[in-house]
């Protein structure tokens, strides 16, 4: 399975990024091999508007199945939920490395969208 992070660096100690459509990027991990990649999203950091629409045709294009993130809008949920892909949610500081360790233990919230 594909996830991915909101992140707001390349690497498992940067925090996540709890903007969906203005993270800086997407830290994506194969929970098989737990291989990770970053995605760039930078080009949505000073969109006018549909960042998050943008954002979310990004992570489909990836093949991504879930992500993790602070909040979701709903034009970007719409567009995620239609794909299939379950959001989660984390608060706070927290680094990539704690959030996956809590998606592996079923403690992050799905987020309805």
């Amino acid at each position: 399975m594909k996830i991915a992070f909101t992140a707001q660096g390349n690497g498992w100690y940067e925090k996540v990024d709890l903007r969906f459509g203005r993270a800086r990027g997407f830290f994506v991990v194969d929970t098989e091999t737990e291989e990770a990649d970053f995605i760039d999203n930078t080009v949505n950091l000073e969109a006018a508007h549909g960042a998050g629409t943008s954002a979310a045709q990004n992570v489909i294009n990836a093949g991504i199945e879930a992500l993790i993130t602070g909040h979701v809008g709903p034009k970007a949920g719409s567009v995620l939920k239609n794909a299939g892909i379950k959001v989660y949610t984390t608060e706070g500081n927290i680094t990539l490395k704690d959030a996956y360790q809590k998606f592996k233990e079923g403690k992050l919230e799905e987020q309805k969208l």
